[in-house]
């Protein structure tokens, strides 16, 4: 770290007495915290309170630029760096978040919503996927091929860093997907332009804040907010970033694809999903449908890998809508920062919206409203858990990704059907299935179309697993060795004698 970046740190340091307080808006350029060079900024939203938290600053195609240029700095002596040296600031940056879980969870809530065990345990998780990327990078080697040439006396196939990468993150996992992107960026020598999701700011920052700590160079890491149009754009025209990678809506990353695919950048993307989930009748007991209804509004069914689509068993579908609907009818629905709810709001008013929309246009269609469907109060973005069950196929719902806390049920004859049925839209990001029939369990296993298959259970998601869908649901996979890749070139070295 630069004298003048650990200056500027001591000036500004998350001491243990200040961290319950939210942090100061700003973006972090080449080593020090700033403003805008316009001034100009956004408000940040508290979703359970609808009250103003902080002033984001909206960086310029001024600030931009120069992200940018110490982004590209900085890369040289950052990937000349051994793996073991740059797994020293990983994991040390690790360690002080989880030291820091508690006041980082609590500023999570306060502007994402997710009740705050919630987010303690997100908050766990990613400093987990810091330390085994960083760790997964040390196993990153060279191999030396012989040369069928007598005269050449080594070739050898080497992995090297991209170079400067611009990421993007959304706002229902602020603390996982920076950190699944940092992780992977900086463990293979590459330096960060990160844009996290501009309603979670202050998470973003106390990550950061921790990896400065840790002793990352100045320029390796680089914080902006702003218009994500605006920010994207200028971000992947600059010939020097070689790699973005990004999470968030399929259109926006098609358009994002279509973008870096004009100067031949690298490019991830994990995008939407609309996962089902397949229960046959030897597996619909109280067990399921308790496992079913808490991971489909966790998060407040803000989740990409969330399952959506309940395809059941004729023979069992009556009782399991009818448990569904009263389990989800009991769910205790309030502020996050209680630590006592099963669901908190939803992080946009415009969700609201949303939800309303998708729930008219399936009763209109023929659905049942089992239970919720209606916004909780007018004060803060809450929305009932909400089950429809006989969703036609052409309910809007059944088709978009409804990232929300609508479960949608089918009844399914055969299992062929309920294949077809699950395998019938665009997405593949994730798919589920419960059943005690070992010969479904292979069958499904192979035949379900996405990039991540749980079979009795929803917990499909590790450090040590990728993360990664199939069809328009993304391209590449983050975390795990597969989420190292994507930040490496593949280079030849080739020596001969002298002649």
């Amino acid at each position: 770290m630069s004298r003048d970046s650990a200056d500027h740190l001591a000036s500004w340091s998350l001491a243990e007495s200040e961290m319950s307080e939210y942090p100061k808006l700003a973006l972090y350029i080449d080593g020090r915290w700033c403003q805008s060079s316009s001034g100009e900024t956004a408000p940040v939203i508290n979703p359970a309170t609808e009250e103003v938290i902080g002033q984001l600053p909206i960086a310029t195609p001024v600030d931009l630029d120069r992200a940018v240029a110490a982004a590209a700095s900085a890369f040289r002596d950052w990937a000349d760096r051994t793996p073991a040296a740059r797994l020293m600031v990983m994991r040390a940056a690790a360690d002080l978040i989880r030291k820091r879980v508690d006041p980082i969870a609590a500023v999570m809530t306060r502007e994402q919503g997710k009740d705050v065990r919630d987010a303690r345990r997100e908050i766990l998780l990613s400093a987990e996927n810091v330390e085994y990327l960083a760790e997964e990078a040390r196993r990153v080697t060279a191999r030396l091929v012989p040369s069928a040439i007598p005269s050449v006396r080594h070739q050898a196939v080497e992995k090297i860093p991209v170079g400067p990468v611009a990421a993007f993150t959304p706002w229902n996992f602020p603390a996982n997907l920076v950190c699944r992107k940092l992780g992977a960026a900086l463990a293979t020598g590459c330096t960060v332009v990160l844009k996290p999701a501009e309603e979670t700011p202050g998470t973003a920052i106390m990550l950061a804040q921790c990896f400065f700590e840790a002793g990352l160079p100045s320029g390796v890491l680089n914080l902006v907010f702003g218009k994500p149009s605006v920010i994207s754009e200028h971000l992947i025209a600059s010939p020097l970033i070689r790699k973005v990678s990004f999470t968030g809506s399929i259109p926006v990353g098609k358009r994002l694809a279509k973008l870096c695919a004009d100067t031949m950048k690298r490019f991830t993307a994990e995008l939407g999903g609309h996962s089902p989930v397949l229960v046959f009748a030897d597996a619909a007991n109280d067990s399921t449908v308790r496992a079913c209804v808490a991971t489909k509004y966790r998060n407040s069914g803000q989740v990409c890998n969330s399952p959506t689509r309940f395809l059941v068993e004729e023979s069992a579908y009556p009782a399991f809508c009818e448990s569904f609907a009263r389990a989800a009818a009991n769910l205790k629905v309030g502020d996050g920062k209680n630590g006592d709810v099963d669901m908190g709001p939803l992080t946009h008013a415009r969700r609201l919206g949303a939800m309303e929309r998708l729930v008219a246009d399936a009763v209109k269609k023929g659905a049942r409203l089992l239970t919720g469907g209606r916004r909780i109060g007018n004060r803060g973005f809450f929305f009932e858990p909400t089950v429809l069950a006989d969703v036609p196929l052409e309910a809007a719902a059944m088709q978009e990704e409804p990232f929300g806390p609508l479960a949608l049920l089918r009844p399914f004859r055969k299992i062929d059907d309920a294949v077809e049925a699950a395998n019938s839209l665009p997405y593949g990001l994730a798919a589920y299935a419960f059943t005690a029939d070992a010969d479904k369990i292979d069958r499904l296993g192979k035949l379900l179309e996405a990039g991540m298959v749980g079979i009795n259970h929803f917990a499909i998601v590790a450090a040590d697993l990728p993360f990664g869908g199939l069809k328009e649901s993304g391209w590449g996979a983050e975390q795990a060795c597969e989420g190292i890749l994507p930040y490496l070139e593949t280079k030849v070295v080739s020596v001969s004698k002298l002649a």
